[in-house]
């Protein structure tokens, strides 16, 4: 098949991102349609439609994940588009349905164009990547990827005692396990960037080579409650004191082991917390994030370290992992095409890495997988003020077009 330059119609493209932003819409403009609720129900009932219109067949497997596929002229294994509709509470409107919306588009230009593709494409959209209201994130990729179980996963409940499989049930989208996918020839993943690089540097397009490596862990210091008025300063065994100058020495260390590490302490408890008290026991989280295996290792190594470093004010420290993940590489030749879409369409793009976790990382030990970004405004999302320009977004859907009808030229 001869490789065609086409562009997507980004009027398009603009009102139907504006019609799914009403399946859960907040009254500041955002989006909560949390997975397997009414709101998902809607988008995905709408979703079916669409594909249905332009002739796609659609399937649903066993974890409620939804198939478009336009068939091709040759039965082979399909190039796979797509990302996911749910979204977190008030959450934005372009995390996750960009990517689903960006396959609808791309194939909405390909049938438009009478073009029928060498072989299959087929769209996905991925059960309960945010993990919201069923914890984790990214759980029916990972149940297909073999990274979670099934059945422990269906038993998860969400804040009222629903369970995923009764919440499955109940808007009609349990399938079958034999629609799983299981093989393709490639899958690609348009995202917004969710965070402020892009922007910053004045690109368009982000060509993501990887999801870095992150580990997680919980730091507990117990010492003694005692009276806040009476016991000397000499005498105490304050886990407060001692959480703060764990952290002061986290932040030191940390911060100038490597500049593309990032790490977090995004929760801290303090006991008993009354103001009369002093505090007999803090549980703090901390995580970091790296490509480098070696640097993710060196985190590890430091925070093992932490009760050894006498810091402690006479306090016991216990160190508890909660979950690493290793740094997942894309797919080498697949990513160079996204980056020579990019170049030949003339759109600013670096090479770059993704922080956030992606139903791509867990695809990718499948299916030969790619990701790109375009800028997020002000580096936000999972809040209602995400925004990316509809000009990025149609940006990045053409990079899209443009990389599938390379590989279909293959």
């Amino acid at each position: 098949m001869k490789r065609q330059k086409l562009l997507v119609n980004g009027e398009r493209l603009k009102n139907e991102l504006e019609r799914f932003a009403k399946f859960g819409k907040t009254e500041n403009n955002g989006v909560t349609r949390l997975a397997l609720s009414e709101e998902d129900r809607v988008a995905r009932d709408f979703f079916r439609t669409c594909c249905e219109e332009l002739g796609l067949a659609v399937k649903v497997d066993d974890m409620g994940c939804m198939y478009a596929t336009l068939e091709g002229v040759e039965d082979k294994p399909p190039i796979l588009i797509g990302s996911h509709l749910d979204s977190v509470k008030k959450g934005g409107r372009f995390d996750g349905v960009l990517g689903v919306l960006a396959g609808l588009e791309v194939v909405r230009t390909l049938v438009e164009n009478n073009i029928k593709p060498k072989i299959p494409i087929t769209l996905v959209n991925f059960t309960n990547e945010e993990g919201a209201r069923f914890e984790p994130s990214m759980m029916a990729s990972g149940v297909l990827s073999g990274k979670f179980d099934k059945n422990t996963m269906l038993k998860k409940k969400d804040s009222a005692g629903i369970t995923f499989e009764e919440a499955l049930k109940s808007i009609g989208y349990e399938g079958e396990v034999e629609n799983r996918l299981t093989e393709g020839t490639a899958f690609l993943e348009l995202h917004i960037e969710q965070g402020p690089i892009l922007e910053k540097e004045a690109l368009s397009i982000g060509v993501v080579e990887c999801v870095v490596g992150m580990a997680c862990f919980d730091i507990e210091i117990t010492g003694e409650s005692d009276h806040a008025g009476t016991t000397p300063m000499n005498m105490r065994k304050d886990a407060l004191f001692a959480a703060n100058n764990l952290i002061n020495e986290i932040r030191k260390v940390l911060g100038s082991l490597d500049e593309e590490l990032v790490f977090t302490i995004g929760r801290v408890n303090v006991y008993p917390s009354i103001h009369t008290v002093i505090p007999n026991k803090v549980v703090f989280s901390l995580e970091a994030r790296h490509k480098d295996p070696n640097i993710v290792s060196t985190f590890k190594e430091f925070v093992v370290g932490l009760p050894d470093l006498g810091l402690n004010e006479g306090c016991e420290v216990k160190i508890t992992k909660l979950w690493e993940r290793d740094t997942v590489w894309f797919d080498t030749t697949i990513v160079t095409q996204v980056e020579e879409s990019a170049q030949s369409l003339g759109y600013t793009n670096k090479r770059m890495v993704s922080g956030a976790g992606h139903d791509a990382q867990f695809i990718a030990s499948l299916v030969p997988t790619a990701m790109l970004f375009v800028p997020s405004m002000n580096g936000k999302s999972h809040c209602e003020e995400e925004l990316t320009t509809w000009e990025e977004c149609e940006k990045g859907v053409n990079v899209l077009l443009d990389t599938v009808l390379a590989l279909l030229s293959k």
